[in-house]
């Protein structure tokens, strides 16, 4: 009897070793779920954080730094762990950064492509990863929709539509040629390729309207100023300039300068985006009309990636809302300017 008390007692003891054993390897199972690992994301358990893989551009203007700390400050707010890349301006760059969010295993995606074209093979390596990606500021000419989840940012047609609009209300009682140059941003990139678009459709039925220079000044005052220096020497007679952001403007501002030119008077300035500098240079009349890009997309980029990755639906396409300014209305907007 002691015997067989003996043997029942080892066999009890093995079942409770079994069981422990058992509850161990759920409770790892649970860990494994809510602890912070990157690709459990918000789909863990409560103390998981969404991890978002951003790659930016680069930070070539007053409206891309803006633009970097609004998504960097949002994505703080939201409590959610912020992965982030600055290509400078390479597309090379870019690429890599989305392989490495890929490989890290990040619960969404997002980035500002450098150029519209060249991406849908590392787009479908992240749809392959089941890892979402929302576009944001710039588009891609991808035909296939499916690789991205959603665009969110500016309408640069519009923008491009409303400088040019403005122009053809203003010169609209001149009875000579009113010659324009463009500075445009970085070749091959949406808001170049958009903006160009949509200032041209705007002045099309105009024909005192032309544009006699246009060249890429890459979004930066270095090359808005070098480019605006070549203009101002090969065409003796400039009435206008378009610019496709307030940096390339203000670049500007300096050769015309240089060259014994009013802007503002001498030169009609026209640019797009309405950062504080621009906006500063609108009010002291050195500019004369800015079409609003607003670059504090942070906050509706951290509930867009909330929700792709909960598996909701969500638009093919998330426009913010914008303005345009006057120098008179520059003047008022300016004191509480957020960038």
């Amino acid at each position: 009897m002691a015997k067989t008390g003996i043997t029942l007692t080892r066999r009890g003891l093995g079942a409770m070793l079994a069981v422990g054993l058992l509850a161990g390897g759920l409770a790892g199972c649970g860990n494994s779920d809510t602890g912070g690992d990157s690709d459990s994301g918000s789909s863990g358990g409560g103390n998981s954080k969404l991890v978002i893989g951003f790659s930016q551009v680069g930070a070539e203007s007053g409206w891309r730094t803006a633009n970097t700390n609004s998504i960097k400050e949002s994505a703080t707010e939201a409590g959610y762990e912020l992965k982030f890349d600055d290509a400078q301006g390479k597309q090379e760059n870019q690429i890599k950064a989305i392989r490495n969010f890929i490989q890290q295993k990040v619960d969404v995606i997002a980035f500002s492509p450098v150029v519209e074209s060249g991406w849908d093979t590392v787009l479908k390596e992240a749809k392959d990863a089941k890892i979402p990606v929302i576009l944001t500021d710039r588009a891609v000419d991808s035909a296939d929709k499916s690789l991205y989840k959603t665009f969110i940012g500016s309408d640069f047609v519009k923008e491009g539509k409303l400088a040019g609009e403005w122009l053809v209300k203003e010169k609209s009682s001149a009875t000579g040629p009113v010659n324009i140059v463009e500075l445009q941003g970085t070749t091959g990139s949406a808001p170049a390729n958009d903006r160009k678009k949509g200032f041209a459709e705007a002045i099309a039925a105009n024909p005192n309207l032309k544009v006699v220079a246009s060249q890429s000044g890459d979004f930066t005052r270095a090359g808005g100023k070098q480019v605006m220096e070549q203009f101002l020497k090969a065409n003796p007679k400039i009435d206008v300039l378009f610019a496709h952001n307030d940096d390339m403007g203000l670049g500007a501002l300096e050769a015309i300068t240089a060259a014994g030119k009013t802007p503002g008077k001498d030169i009609t300035i026209i640019t797009i985006d309405a950062v504080k500098d621009g906006m500063q240079a609108l009010a002291d009349g050195k500019f004369n009309f800015i079409a609003e890009c607003s670059p504090l997309l942070g906050p509706q980029l951290m509930d867009l990636a909330k929700k792709v990755k909960a598996g909701e639906e969500v638009p093919a396409r998330v426009e913010t809302e914008e303005t345009t300014f006057t120098q008179e209305q520059a003047k008022t907007a300016l004191p509480n300017r957020k960038y």
